[in-house]
């Protein structure tokens, strides 16, 4: 399946109906997620885990102790499915979810999903999505945890205090263009460098000798 990089977005669940399937440590981890955001979150799944178990026990999360019905969909605007290994249940899935026009999610099946999960980093007020279009997932988390060691404390208090001139300015300034000439100047010298540290086996590799091909003579 070729890479496919989407249409970057971030979608308001807030107050809206979401549904999760499964009950295990991924369903848990988006259940989660999802409440963070705000949404009203409906699991759907025999079993839970601890942290579910407790989320449902809360009043946080409505658990349907059963397996998936067509019927699940008809309030929902997105579906995670976070089931592992069965790729007949994702394609059922999807082509339920698309004639129903809901969002769907599956772990695993990228064909089977409309939209994609990419790996968040977290700091403050500031996230930072990372992709790979579904080439190499497992990079986007390597990348989500440097990025989350690098952008420390201070960034969190850099950041609520451009929060808090930027609220400043629109109480005291009217002009809009002297607001964003105070924003950018406050922001200016502001940099975020880096330097990609890459693994032993590609440097190896990359210094491989390429292997010149000499050109047919038809002899």
């Amino acid at each position: 399946m070729a890479a496919n990089p989407g249409f970057p977005l971030v979608l308001d669940v807030r107050g809206w109906p979401v549904l999760v399937i499964g009950g295990d440590e991924e369903a848990s981890e988006k259940s989660q997620r999802l409440l963070e955001s705000g949404a009203r979150v409906t699991v759907i799944s025999p079993t839970l885990n601890e942290p579910l178990r407790l989320l449902t026990a809360s009043g946080k999360i409505i658990h349907r102790g059963r397996h998936f019905r067509e019927t699940d969909l008809e309030p929902a605007i997105l579906v995670l499915n976070t089931i592992r290994g069965d790729r007949d249940f994702a394609q059922m899935l999807s082509a339920k979810a698309r004639e129903k026009r809901v969002l769907l999610w599956s772990v695993d099946y990228p064909e089977a999903c409309s939209v994609t999960m990419p790996a968040v980093a977290a700091v403050g007020h500031v996230r930072v999505a990372i992709s790979t279009s579904g080439v190499v997932p497992a990079l986007s988390g390597f990348m989500k945890e440097d990025l989350e060691r690098i952008l420390d404390a201070e960034f969190i208090d850099f950041v609520e205090w451009l929060g808090q001139l930027r609220e400043q300015a629109k109480m005291n300034e009217p002009d809009a263009e002297k607001r964003r000439v105070l924003l950018r100047d406050a922001l200016d010298g502001f940099r975020f460098l880096g330097k990609v540290q890459y693994p032993k086996v590609w440097l190896e590799r990359r210094a491989e000798p390429v292997a010149i091909k000499q050109p047919d003579t038809g002899e």
